[in-house]
């Protein structure tokens, strides 16, 4: 079994015994520098990301491999990459990329095919002058979207 392949086998037994963390990169240099990012659907305590390490690093032999190990979770403004953390953001606002648009919107519901944003728009009455706001709603196919990031507001 290769190192990254051992590595990587600790991990997935680590995560197994913790179901509310899941995996968003894993990579190995060449130089034997670990870097594991993590998600949480409740998020990543400094606790779980000490017993991660703690996981791997009490099963791998420092005299066999010399390697530096570092356990993170998810920055605040790194963009969404698995169905998984857009269930969690379910009713928080994202900036979503797509083609042909850029959308900052609600998004209020993710499924394993598509998300669906929801925001308000002012446009022209139907009768009369002037406008009126309307709630818009809009389904993105996960393969149109390019990048996803959620929005944070220091209201």
């Amino acid at each position: 079994m290769t190192f990254k392949e051992q590595v990587e086998q600790l991990l997935d037994n680590c995560l197994l015994e913790k179901p509310s963390l899941f995996l968003i990169d894993i990579s190995i240099s060449d130089s034997y520098k670990i870097v594991v990012t993590l998600d949480g659907d409740n998020g990543v305590t400094l606790q779980d990301c000490i017993d991660v390490t703690r996981a791997i690093e009490s099963n791998l032999d420092r005299e066999a491999q010399d390697y530096s190990l570092e356990v993170a979770s998810v920055g605040v403004g790194s963009p969404l990459k698995l169905v998984r953390q857009y269930v969690k953001n379910i009713g928080r606002t994202l900036i979503v990329k797509t083609n042909d648009t850029t959308i900052e919107a609600e998004l209020t519901a993710a499924d394993d095919a598509k998300i669906v944003l929801s925001w308000e728009a002012r446009e022209p009455k139907k009768i009369g002058k002037g406008k009126e706001t309307v709630l818009k709603n809009q389904e993105i196919p996960y393969n149109e979207i390019k990048q996803a990031v959620v929005t944070v507001n220091f209201n």
